[in-house]
């Protein structure tokens, strides 16, 4: 017999290929890591996957839609007929400002992180993002402004329900939530024309600006820093591509509409005048840092969809994208130049014709890279086995809105 055929193992030489549980071990800094294993909840809670927190902001954003809704519905049904008590005027401007605010921070954005989570680590062959954990914090950041903001809801329903009572400057359930308009105009949002729900809404916004700075940074350095060997920049994903620019528009952008939280907030609680007439302020600067904000988040919100279209359109035409480096650029284009017209939201300010004038030129020249993408997508789908399927069919819909609404806008311009 061989020397193979007689061996033995003893019981201290067999080995097996069993893997090793992973225990929960302290940290560098000190804190526990859960045990994941144990409860399906704190796995969730305290996942660091980008998978799984794309997952949640899914989840976010598609409730605060719902909740959006609801308000636009409320605020319909009080303009269905003339003369329409449903409401009253107070509570149709609380819906209207938590409505618009709703659908812009709390679920278009969120429902764009959503797909920036769960696929641009995937597209760029990375394990993860760069940083994870940060990755954490910003949804949950995320989650804590959301809070903050519609709190004055929740206080209106505790008292409803006679579990909280309103005392001091706060009394009246019409203080809790802001009634200001979204866009929060100087002197509505001074104390002498609002309670204590404008407070919410500032302190609640700078929260979300803090998760949305953090996560655009982490986004940067993964893109960056994370692709997979020989993927060049080039090569990237177009959506991975508008990922990258609405990411530095909002590291460019939010940091005006944190600057005018900030001058509002030291108004109303320390009594400085950054925007009251009567000390000398200028409620019109409050327009310009907010514009200077807000339209580049117009771009925040529409080039991640623009991202989708250019990668559903050749799927389901069996054709590469017509013009891959046009649609990048002028994607690019778009973001840069959204910096430069947002005084077109002010043309009733008084701004003068040479402003008024120049501002009109760049707003009709904004549309010429949008134009382009109209015409990429076009040349996509020209020529190609077209197959109509749900995503197909929505992506079209989306280009025919988006040029109907385009062109509309330059006759406004």
């Amino acid at each position: 017999m061989s020397h193979t055929e007689t061996e033995t193992h003893s019981p201290e030489t067999t080995h097996t290929h069993e893997p090793e549980v992973l225990k929960p071990e302290r940290s560098q800094l000190g804190f526990l890591r859960p045990d994941h294993g144990k409860n399906v909840i704190i796995d969730w809670l305290t996942t660091v996957d980008h998978k799984k927190i794309g997952i949640m902001y899914g989840a976010i954003a598609l409730f605060f839609l719902i909740i959006g809704g609801v308000e636009a519905l409320i605020i319909r049904t009080q303009l269905a007929i003339p003369e329409n008590d449903l409401i009253s005027a107070q509570r149709y401007n609380q819906l209207f400002t938590m409505h618009g605010t709703t659908m812009i921070f709390l679920a278009v954005m969120p429902l764009n992180a959503a797909f920036f989570n769960f696929l641009v680590p995937l597209q760029i062959g990375a394990r993860d993002v760069a940083f994870p954990r940060v990755n954490s914090f910003s949804l949950w950041a995320f989650v804590a402004g959301a809070i903050v903001i519609n709190f004055g809801w929740i206080l209106q329903a505790l008292e409803v329900m006679g579990l909280f009572e309103a005392s001091g400057a706060t009394a009246g359930m019409t203080d809790f939530v802001p009634s200001i308009g979204w866009f929060g105009y100087a002197p509505l949002t001074s104390t002498d024309f609002s309670g204590a729900g404008t407070d919410f809404w500032i302190l609640g916004l700078q929260i979300l600006g803090i998760a949305s700075l953090s996560a655009s940074m982490n986004f940067i350095v993964t893109i960056i820093n994370m692709r997979a060997p020989g993927m060049k920049m080039m090569r990237l994903p177009v959506f991975t591509w508008m990922t990258l620019i609405v990411s530095l528009l909002i590291v460019f952008a939010f940091p005006a509409i944190t600057v005018a939280l900030a001058q509002l907030m030291f108004d109303r609680v320390w009594g400085t005048n950054f925007f009251n007439v009567a000390g000398g302020g200028q409620p019109i600067l409050w327009q310009h840092l907010f514009w200077i904000f807000g339209h580049p988040e117009v771009y925040i919100l529409v080039l991640p969809a623009m991202g989708i279209i250019s990668e559903v359109l050749p799927t389901f035409s069996k054709k590469p994208l017509f013009g891959y480096a046009i649609v990048v650029f002028s994607g690019a284009v778009i973001g840069f130049m959204g910096f430069a017209v947002w005084s077109h939201h002010m043309f009733t300010t008084g701004l003068g014709k040479i402003a008024t004038a120049a501002f009109s030129l760049l707003t009709m020249a904004i549309a010429v890279p949008t134009g382009v993408k109209i015409f990429n997508w076009v040349g996509t789908l020209w020529g190609g086995r077209v197959r109509f399927t749900a995503p197909k069919v929505f992506s079209q819909g989306f280009v025919w809105m988006f040029m109907k609404g385009g062109i509309s806008g330059i006759m406004h311009a």
